[in-house]
C-alpha cells in the first residue's frame, strides 16, 4: 500500500481494479487543515486522463504489473508491434496505450512490456535514449535573442528544447521520464 505522501510522477497505482500512472503531481499545505496532493493520472488500459485531489491520510493499492523484455519492431496504422526476445512471439500495443512513450521509440529498441492481469497495457522505456536531430535551425555566435535554448525535431517527430550548439544530424541523449535534453552523444 502507498500513502498519499508516496505519490510522485510515474508511480503506478490500482484504483477500482484498473491500473493508473501518475503523470503530474503537486503538493500544497494550506494554513489550516490537511495537506493536499493534486494529481493528474492516466488509465494505463484505455489512456483516459483525469485529475484528482487526495488528502494525506488516503491510501492506495500498488498496481501489480509484470514486465517482459521485448523489442519494438514496427508500427502498422495505430498498432505497434513488439517481439519477445526469447520465444519470438509478437504482440501489438495500441497508440492510446503507448501515449507519450511514442515520442522516444525507434525501430529495434529494447523495452519492457507491461502486463496487468494477463493483458498488455503499455511499455517501460529505458531512462534515456539516443535520438537523431532531423531538423534544427542554425545558430550563429552572437545571436542575442535572450534564449539559451532552441527547438529541434527528433527522428520520432518529437520537438524538444536543446542548447544552441546542437545541429541537424547530431545524436543527442534524451531523458524519457521528463522529455528533456541530457547531452550530445559523440559518434
Amino acid at each position: 500500500m502507498y500513502n498519499a505522501s508516496d505519490l510522485k510522477k510515474g508511480l503506478k497505482l490500482e484504483i477500482d481494479g484498473e491500473p493508473y500512472v501518475v503523470t503530474e503531481f503537486t503538493f500544497s499545505k494550506p494554513g489550516k487543515g490537511q495537506a493536499l496532493y493534486r494529481t493528474k493520472m492516466r488509465n494505463m488500459v484505455n489512456g483516459n486522463m483525469f485529475d484528482r485531489t487526495y488528502r494525506s491520510n488516503d491510501k492506495f493499492k500498488k498496481a501489480e504489473l509484470l514486465e517482459r523484455a521485448m523489442q519494438f519492431l514496427y508500427s502498422q496504422g495505430d498498432e505497434y508491434i513488439f517481439m519477445d526476445n526469447q520465444n519470438y512471439e509478437q504482440i501489438s500495443v495500441s497508440r492510446e496505450q503507448l501515449g507519450d512513450d511514442l515520442n522516444f521509440m525507434i525501430d529495434n529498441m529494447d523495452v519492457q512490456i507491461l502486463l496487468f492481469q494477463g493483458r498488455t497495457i503499455g511499455v517501460t522505456l529505458p531512462n534515456s535514449v539516443n535520438l537523431r536531430v532531423i531538423q534544427a535551425d542554425p545558430w550563429a555566435k552572437g545571436d542575442t535573442t535572450g534564449n539559451d535554448s532552441k527547438p529541434v525535431t527528433l527522428e520520432t517527430g518529437f520537438v524538444i528544447q536543446v542548447p544552441p550548439f546542437v545541429n541537424q544530424g547530431d545524436l543527442i541523449q534524451v531523458d524519457t521520464r521528463t522529455g528533456s535534453y541530457m547531452t550530445r552523444v559523440k559518434e
